[in-house]
């Protein structure tokens, strides 16, 4: 039974993600922590906390969705960033495709949630 937002399988996927992300910011070249660091930082953060965010207000349909477009959006966004890191060198490319998989089948895990909430 889903009681609260932490129960939901992309929630804590999603978190898990972002403490990953955050703690490989800082192995990123000095040049580019501020930059693609802070893009990585915010993005990933962004996902759980829209999630979190939507399940406050799930009795308001729309404004569920919009959170959970903004969750998808995010994913999105964190694929480019993974790439850039991964294309420029600046992390492994293991490590960058386990992540690139992870936010895709997040990204589709999200967008199951968006158009089957009800049955949650």
């Amino acid at each position: 039974m889903i009681r609260s937002f932490r129960d939901l399988e992309v929630y804590n996927e999603s978190y898990e993600l972002a403490i990953i992300i955050n703690t490989h910011v800082n192995r990123l070249p000095f040049f580019e922590k501020n930059d693609l660091g802070s893009q990585l930082r915010r993005a990933s953060k962004s996902v759980p906390a829209n999630i979190a965010e939507g399940w406050a207000k799930r009795r308001f349909e729309k404004q569920f969705k919009l959170h959970l477009d903004s969750s998808i959006g995010s994913c999105n966004e964190m694929e480019v960033h993974i790439s850039m890191a991964k294309d420029l060198h600046f992390w492994e490319q293991t490590f960058c495709n386990d992540l690139l998989n992870r936010y895709l089948q997040l990204g589709g895990k999200l967008n199951n949630l968006r158009n089957n909430w009800k049955t949650y």
